[in-house]
């Protein structure tokens, strides 16, 4: 297998069926993997590159975690040099523990505004797999249920998207993220009518604080 130092910024062309996810064989019997295994499909490849998983065939996962944030610089020229070789959607997880929490900010700053790319802490592993299992299973019911829809992943990956749909009460990093997921858009997000809302129970919640604002839903959108 390639070392470390010798991985290419850009594997090959990965196609991924909805419904799984493609690991790199370096994360074959690791927590993540395990916890995955039984929720979603999980496939491993060598020859990823810098990524960590495949999500779909345009968004993938490179994930950092304690030990690469407390080993001093690596993971930071392992990020530059994925923006700069691919044109994928890159979402970063990041393990923010007490340890590596004096890091957090300095990753932040990288990722999000000098990188372009979404920025996703989780506290282990563990936690890292429940977020993968739920964007999984979120794409893959959406493409499933009309499969000639094909959502824009880009603007999930945009960071102000992603920040501004944050701003919504009640909604984190997680909720955002499937919301942009089932609509594509911030456009498609604030015209969506009261059924489709009450159509999944994903946006119980945003219904909620809703009615208790009394305000339209595009509020937030203006």
């Amino acid at each position: 297998m390639t070392t470390k130092a010798n991985f290419p910024a850009a594997g090959g062309s990965v196609v991924v069926p909805y419904g799984h996810v493609v690991g790199n064989e370096k994360w074959r019997g690791s927590e993540i993997a395990q916890r995955l295994q039984g929720k979603i499909k999980l496939i491993f490849e060598d020859g990823l590159g810098l990524v960590d998983f495949h999500l779909s065939n345009k968004i993938c996962i490179l994930y950092i975690s304690e030990a690469d944030l407390v080993a001093g610089d690596d993971f930071k020229r392992r990020l530059v040099r994925f923006r700069n070789a691919n044109s994928l959607g890159g979402i970063v997880i990041v393990e923010r523990t007490q340890i590596s929490d004096q890091y957090f900010i300095a990753v932040q700053k990288l990722v999000v505004l000098e990188l372009g790319m979404v920025l996703l802490p989780v506290a282990n592993q563990a936690e890292a797999s429940q977020l993968i299992t739920q964007l999984v299973r979120e794409q893959s019911k959406d493409h499933n249920s009309n499969p000639f829809l094909r959502k824009q992943c880009s603007q999930l990956l945009e960071p102000s998207v992603f920040r501004t749909v944050q701003q919504i009460p009640g909604v984190g990093k997680t909720k955002a993220l499937l919301l942009l997921q089932q609509f594509g858009s911030i456009h498609r997000l604030c015209n969506a009518s009261v059924e489709e809302l009450e159509d999944d129970n994903l946006f119980h919640s945003l219904r909620q604080v809703r009615g208790k604002l009394n305000m339209p839903w595009n509020f937030y959108c203006n």
